[in-house]
């Protein structure tokens, strides 16, 4: 069952009876993951005061740890029944990893996501394609006059990040305005942005200089491509969560159409990100190698030599180029 923006999921009813209320997102939590989760679990404890909502997630990055409930995330799988699951910013039960058993032993699931692959995986979809964010979206169900402040820097963390801080084709008027007034709760908003997403490590420049150093440019310079692996990672002690950003910073670069970004995640095996600048539709890219997304941001996982999957990728760019 798709529910429409006009016909939120009613809280109180989908709560009534409820006492233990679990939260999770994909793999590989990103901001506006972490941000729409924690912003959820303190929102609902906020409201129903005799809930327990706790959040499932693989390790985060440590510069989400200022966010009220960061350090009580749960990592590691839970069998337990909860009364009713929701499923944050994940299109298909699989992203949701270690923790996908959550959705079989739930009494209820809900699924809060903005993903155009989304397909139904869950008794209750509250889906919005256009939307720029599941923290937007978890705005909207709840309201942002019923949030308290630790939900609203959680939320317009998760909208500041998956909108590029505002300048992504994703950000619509009515998030400006969300965001808005996000912040005339007193957040301090200015902290949240260079903290969380313009602050980085000295090896996460590293990394991002020699990602950017040995990229590659095809298809008379539309399409730009660059490809860490493993050893390098352990090189400099990085993680794949300190590879954010990359990929947008090879989009930037001037006359390019496509950026592709893949890093290896085991042998043959990478992680891929496509970014467009408009002309080609990345999400029906990825789709055909079992990933999704949006259209100007998808991605996948795929295996062989860095060759096979340039290759593979760029065959289904340049149709559409």
């Amino acid at each position: 069952m798709k529910v429409d923006i006009q016909e939120k999921i009613c809280l109180n009813e989908l709560l009534q009876d409820a006492k233990a209320v679990a939260i999770t997102g994909h793999v590989r939590p990103d901001g506006d993951c972490v941000g729409a989760c924690l912003g959820l679990k303190n929102a609902l404890e906020h409201l129903f005061p005799s809930l327990k909502a706790e959040v499932f997630l693989e390790p985060i990055p440590e510069r989400f740890l200022f966010l009220k409930g960061a350090s009580s995330i749960h990592t590691e799988p839970s069998d337990q029944a909860f009364d009713v699951v929701f499923a944050l910013d994940c299109n298909v039960a699989s992203r949701l990893g270690r923790h996908a058993g959550l959705l079989e032993n739930a009494k209820k699931t809900v699924c809060i996501d903005h993903h155009i692959s989304n397909g139904p995986f869950t008794d209750l979809d509250y889906i919005e394609s256009e939307a720029s964010s599941a923290s937007e979206l978890v705005c909207l169900l709840i309201g942002t006059g019923n949030l308290p402040f630790a939900s609203c820097e959680a939320l317009y963390m998760g909208i500041a990040h998956d909108t590029g801080i505002f300048q992504y084709s994703c950000t619509s008027s009515r998030t400006m305005r969300i965001a808005g007034e996000l912040m005339d709760q007193g957040i301090d908003y200015p902290h949240i942005v260079a903290k969380t997403y313009y602050e980085k490590t000295y090896y996460q420049k590293q990394i991002m200089g020699r990602a950017l150093l040995e990229s590659v440019r095809m298809l008379d310079g539309k399409v730009i491509f660059s490809a860490i692996r493993r050893k390098e990672m352990d090189f400099f002690c990085v993680e794949p969560a300190d590879l954010d950003g990359i990929v947008s910073e090879l989009r930037s670069v001037e006359g390019v159409e496509v950026a592709i970004f893949l890093y290896e995640t085991a042998p043959s095996q990478f992680k891929v990100s496509l970014r467009s600048a408009g002309r080609v539709n990345v999400n029906a890219v990825a789709s055909r190698f079992g990933g999704g997304g949006h259209k100007l941001a998808s991605g996948c996982e795929m295996q062989g030599s860095v060759h096979d999957v340039i290759n593979n990728l760029t065959e289904w760019i340049a149709v559409q180029l």
